[in-house]
C-alpha cells in the first residue's frame, strides 16, 4: 500500500509540473509577440460608426494579429478615432485601409488593416482615413428581410402571370 501511494504522489507531481511548464511556455509565447515587452507604436484610424468595437480587441493583417484597440475617441465632427497599438517590426504603408469585423454573426469585432503600396510608411501619430465602418447586424437582417420580401412578391406576380398564361392556352386548346 506504501508503495502504491508514493507512486500516486509522484505521478499527480509529474502531471502538475507538466501543466505547469505548458502553461508558462504558452503565457510567455503570447508575451513575446503582443505583451509590455515587445516594442509598439500607435497609429490612429477615423471612422464613422465603430459600434461594437471595444478596448482590447484584436488589429490583424492577413488574419494575424499584430496590435490591440487601445483607445476611442470623438474629434469635433463627432467622427470616432479609434487608436491602435501596432508591433513595431510591423511597418504599414501610409495608404493602408482599415476596416471592422466582426468573427460571426453576433462574435466579437476586431479591425483589419489591408497595407496600401505605397513607399511611405505609417509612423507613430499618423491616421488612417481609409476606413469602412462596423456593420450592425440588426441592419443587415432588416436588408435580409427586406430582400426577401420583394422576392416572395416578384415570385407571387410570376406565378399569376402564369397563372393567367394557363388559362389562356387552356381557352385556346377548347376551342
Amino acid at each position: 500500500m506504501q508503495v502504491s501511494e508514493t507512486k500516486s504522489i509522484i505521478v499527480g507531481g509529474a502531471v502538475v509540473l507538466v501543466l505547469a511548464l505548458t502553461f508558462a511556455s504558452i503565457s510567455g509565447r503570447q508575451q513575446m509577440t503582443s505583451g509590455p515587452g515587445a516594442g509598439k507604436y500607435r497609429i490612429n484610424a477615423m471612422f464613422n460608426r465603430v459600434d461594437g468595437l471595444a478596448e482590447g480587441d484584436e488589429v490583424r493583417v492577413g488574419g494575424i494579429k499584430i496590435g490591440s484597440v487601445t483607445a476611442q475617441s470623438l474629434d469635433k465632427d463627432y467622427r470616432a478615432i479609434i487608436g491602435m497599438d501596432i508591433a513595431t517590426d510591423v511597418k504599414l504603408p501610409a495608404d493602408t485601409s482599415a476596416a471592422i469585423h466582426t468573427d460571426s454573426l453576433f462574435g466579437s469585432k476586431f479591425v483589419i488593416l489591408e497595407p496600401g503600396g505605397g513607399d511611405e510608411m505609417l509612423a507613430s501619430g499618423d491616421t488612417i482615413t481609409f476606413t469602412q465602418d462596423a456593420m450592425i447586424v440588426s441592419e443587415l437582417l432588416d436588408q435580409i428581410i427586406a430582400q426577401g420580401e420583394r422576392t416572395a412578391k416578384e415570385s407571387a406576380l410570376a406565378r399569376d402571370k402564369l397563372k393567367a398564361i394557363e388559362k389562356t392556352i387552356s381557352k385556346e386548346g377548347t376551342n
